[in-house]
């Protein structure tokens, strides 16, 4: 059987983007910008490039969404103090909040991406998903 995987995911991925953004499914907040304080509620004060490896993002992408994050007073993002060049994040009140409002909102995502299958076919699923990190680990995209 011919199980077009990749069609598959990449439709799978849009459709799902596309639904959750319409729907402001994450607590009021893009799915990028919940990506990065989840991330921060672990790592609040990280360095702007150590969020961004976190999130699989390039610069000029994580430049935008931590611009839009400051602009909706989610993050504050100050100068670190030995590297003038470097940024690091920092959660804000309304930043934790959204965290909570995402939490829920997420719950309720997966309750849906999940209805249907058990418990054994998601970890199935989940373990695949999570070879595909192991199997294409991010690529440096600048020139040799």
């Amino acid at each position: 059987m011919d199980h077009r995987l990749v069609y598959l995911l990449n439709v799978g991925q849009r459709r799902l983007h596309r639904w959750s953004q319409a729907r402001t499914a994450l607590g009021g907040v893009t799915a990028a910008q919940a990506g990065l304080l989840f991330f921060l509620a672990k790592n609040d004060g990280a360095l702007t490039n150590e969020a961004a490896a976190a999130l699989d993002l390039k610069a000029p992408g994580m430049s935008g969404l931590v611009d839009r994050a400051e602009r909706a007073g989610l993050i504050e993002r100050y100068t670190d103090e030995f590297d003038r060049r470097a940024s690091r994040l920092w959660l804000t009140g309304e930043g934790r909040a959204a965290i909570k409002r995402s939490k829920a909102g997420l719950a309720d995502l997966n309750a849906r991406l999940t209805e249907g299958f058990t418990a054994s076919e998601i970890d199935v699923v989940a373990r695949w998903l999570t070879s595909l990190q192991e199997k294409f680990p991010a690529v440096d995209e600048s020139p040799d």
